[in-house]
């Protein structure tokens, strides 16, 4: 049996100007995460990531150097924040409260409760498609870029493999959907628990491929834990 483990970033800068970096509780989760593995004379045969800052910069941390592929990318959120949500709010007043209070508490202690009530809202109907912006991806082509990349992973030639993808809590959500032949609605309900660097393993074998473990942090201590 070969095992793929798949890592969240570490914590990110949310809502900063520039939020695609780690911050420095992020780095220490990353090095930690590292130091775990570390300890247990887990090393990597192969290793990707996606290519945003959060992402590097967590397999750095970790002390890894991984080959990146842009498919183990988060879906859209600059697309689906900056245009779909007002493209949502100039047609639908109920929508249009939460994201102007969302905006309004954006640097308020409050910020990341406000945000999740319209994110919630705002990921639902894109990922029902049902507000279209051209240029901005779909969760269909989401789902499929993650779906494809999972696939080439798993049905490469080798025995007995080690394989670390650091990637991002949607993409990660999405291939424990995927592995678990649920419907695309249990990836974003996933994705709302996914704690930072947590790792979630699977067992792969000739093209199947097992959950083994979710969304787990024993690197961390209760008050490094954070989702967002």
């Amino acid at each position: 049996m070969s095992r793929l483990v798949l890592v969240r970033h570490g914590q990110a800068r949310a809502f900063e100007d520039d939020s695609d970096r780690l911050s420095e509780l992020g780095e220490r989760q990353a090095q930690k995460l590292g130091d775990y593995f570390t300890a247990r004379n887990l090393t990597w045969r192969e290793a990707y990531c996606g290519t945003l800052v959060r992402q590097r910069a967590t397999a750095e941390r970790m002390g890894v150097l991984p080959r990146t592929d842009a498919r183990l990318n988060e879906y859209d959120a600059t697309g689906v924040l900056n245009r779909i949500a007002p493209a949502m709010a100039a047609n639908d007043p109920k929508f249009a409260a939460l994201f102007e209070t969302a905006a309004q508490q954006r640097h308020t202690p409050d910020a990341n409760r406000h945000f999740q009530r319209m994110f919630e809202v705002l990921m639902t109907r894109w990922r029902n498609g049902e507000v279209d912006v051209a240029g901005v991806e779909t969760w269909q082509a989401f789902q499929a870029r993650v779906r494809d990349v999972l696939y080439e992973i798993v049905h490469a030639p080798g025995e007995s493999r080690t394989v670390l993808v650091v990637s991002s809590g949607g993409a990660i959500a999405t291939a424990v959907q995927i592995a678990l032949s649920a419907p695309p609605a249990t990836a974003l309900e996933l994705n709302w628990r996914m704690r930072n660097t947590s790792i979630t393993e699977f067992l792969f074998s000739r093209g199947r491929i097992t959950l083994d473990l979710f969304n787990a942090v024993p690197h961390l201590e209760p008050h490094e834990i954070t989702y967002r």
